[in-house]
């Protein structure tokens, strides 16, 4: 599936709107993860336990949000967004939502090739 954060995507031609989609996970930072994160965070740096944990949420929420698009009829997505917010002090709620479409690749044979500023 092609997902873009642009409106339209170069190329293709939207023949179908089908929607907002999105893919939506509440996740819980376990307590060893937190205590460890909260020892690091005293030096500063990255905290990679939760690092993990965001990437993680992000990949069940994209592939959440694709199958919702996939079971619409949708072959593309534009307009994709992360989301994310606090939920209390452990919780961390992530969101990716867009709209699913229809996208048929623009014919080209009639386009002649951009001229080269450099010419």
């Amino acid at each position: 599936m092609l997902i873009v954060t642009s409106d339209d995507i170069p190329g293709h031609r939207i023949d179908a709107v089908f929607g907002e989609v999105m893919g939506l996970t509440v996740r819980a930072r376990d307590i060893g993860g937190q205590v460890m994160a909260g020892f690091r965070s005293i030096g500063g740096g990255e905290l990679p336990e939760m690092t993990r944990m965001l990437y993680e949420s992000r990949q069940e929420v994209m592939a959440r949000m694709v199958k919702e698009a996939e079971q619409r009829g949708a072959n593309a997505i534009v307009a994709m967004r992360f989301d994310n917010s606090q939920l209390g002090t452990t919780w961390t709620e992530v969101c990716a939502y867009g709209t699913a479409v229809f996208a048929i690749p623009s014919r080209k044979e009639n386009r002649a090739p951009p001229a080269s500023p450099f010419s």
